[in-house]
């Protein structure tokens, strides 16, 4: 079967919900591929609360966030394909997909990836010892335990502070679940600080900074972690090792902008792509953790918004840019999105500083826009917020973080 559109979104989790309700508010004809058979995503197994604060100004929970996309989403006429994996996209605007009723194609104006991303597996740690059961991302666990119902340990040591890997210390010590501590290679944590508080802090659970597992043992099923603390070279301090008597080792070590099966656009390694959510590809935007690895899932919503509604007025020809000013990285700046800016529009600026400041002063040069936070950290981003201007002689700006005093 072929089909025709002026907007294609695939990946219906938050991000791509939000895109086709924002592109069909815009005029355009909208169709949500979702390879699952449900929409939401990972949103559906986030049972905990914290969602929808900033995009919503409500406290919801991952589920009730979808629902109140998908109740929104229900009010318009997009055409939602569930149940389909995109076996290829092509430079022709072809769009080619597999589902229960064959092999068909869409013919599009403009595409939208929501694609999200994946966790970054074990065995990406390198780690010696024996390949045993009883390992798991964190991702799984919760899988397991907030849609299967499933216990997946008796005991449990997590590696990696990153907010998943808090929120499941907390969800596997609700559930009965001996948590043993949480590992953390990094001199400070990888999560939110609320998260840190809410989930370890609050329940006595210990974090061990400037750690690392160095070993794994067991007799088919984990029973041993051997982990060793680091010193600020990230060697291993000799005799510092402990050994921790567990069934489970939940890993929570990063996740990886998933950006198949588009091939032939810019990477590095998410989408990269303008304030307006524009590719390398003019007719493709992309938005949400497929570009950036995002603190909130509310970003997500926003960007998603944002690249549906400037896919819907490109599909119409009303958006074309005229300049593109490119974002340089500078001194004390690890992440930066977007890496280029349309500057006849708004941009919102999301950084992540490449080291801890107690009090830090972020520059955009050579615009004069200045900015001090009491406090950053790498695993907290930072908004910068920028109205259009007009500079035909600029083409680079430069983003700085520097400690202030």
């Amino acid at each position: 079967m072929k089909y025709e559109t002026d907007v294609v979104v695939i990946g219906a989790g938050g991000g791509g919900m939000a895109a086709a309700i924002s592109a069909n508010k815009n005029g355009a004809d909208v169709i949500l591929i979702e390879r699952e058979d449900e929409s939401g995503g990972v949103l559906n197994q986030c049972i905990h609360n914290g969602f929808g604060l900033q995009y919503y100004r409500k406290d919801l929970t991952g589920p009730e966030f979808k629902e109140t996309l998908q109740e929104e989403l229900e009010k318009t006429n997009v055409r939602i394909l569930k149940g389909t994996f995109v076996l290829e996209v092509s430079k022709d605007k072809k769009i080619t997909f597999v589902n229960s009723q064959g092999i068909h194609e869409i013919k599009t104006k403009a595409l939208v990836m929501t694609t999200g991303a994946r966790e970054r597996h074990f065995n990406s740690l390198g780690l010696s010892g024996d390949r045993v059961s009883g390992i798991f991302t964190a991702g799984v666990a919760q899988k397991y335990i907030n849609l299967q119902n499933l216990k997946p340990a008796n005991s449990a040591l997590i590696v990696g502070s990153g907010d998943i890997g808090l929120i499941m210390a907390r969800r596997l010590h609700l559930e009965g679940i001996e948590v043993k501590g949480v590992v953390e290679i990094l001199p400070y944590p990888g999560g939110l600080e609320r998260n840190v508080q809410q989930c370890l802090r609050d329940y006595g659970i210990p974090l061990y900074l400037s750690h690392t597992v160095t070993k794994v043992e067991g007799d088919k099923r984990l029973n041993k972690v051997y982990v060793s603390q680091l010193d600020e070279n990230r060697d291993i301090i000799p005799n510092s090792e402990k050994i921790f008597e567990v069934d489970s080792l939940i890993t929570s070590v990063g996740l990886i902008p998933s950006v198949k099966p588009v091939e032939f656009v810019r990477t590095g390694p998410g989408f990269i792509t303008s304030n307006t959510n524009q590719t390398s590809e003019d007719w493709i935007f992309a938005a949400g953790n497929c570009t950036v690895i995002f603190d909130l899932v509310d970003y997500v919503a926003k960007e998603g918004e944002k690249a549906g509604k400037y896919a819907a007025l490109y599909a119409k020809n009303e958006y074309h840019p005229e300049d593109i000013i490119t974002i340089k990285k500078g001194e004390g700046i690890n992440i930066m999105h977007p890496s280029y800016i349309d500057p006849n529009e708004r941009a919102k600026l999301y950084l992540r500083v490449s080291k801890a400041f107690k009090k830090v002063e972020i520059t955009v040069e050579p615009l004069g826009i200045k900015m001090v936070e009491e406090e950053a950290r790498p695993s907290e981003m930072i908004e910068i917020f920028m109205k259009p201007f007009k500079d035909k002689n600029l083409k680079e700006i430069e983003v700085k973080a520097r400690e202030f005093s």
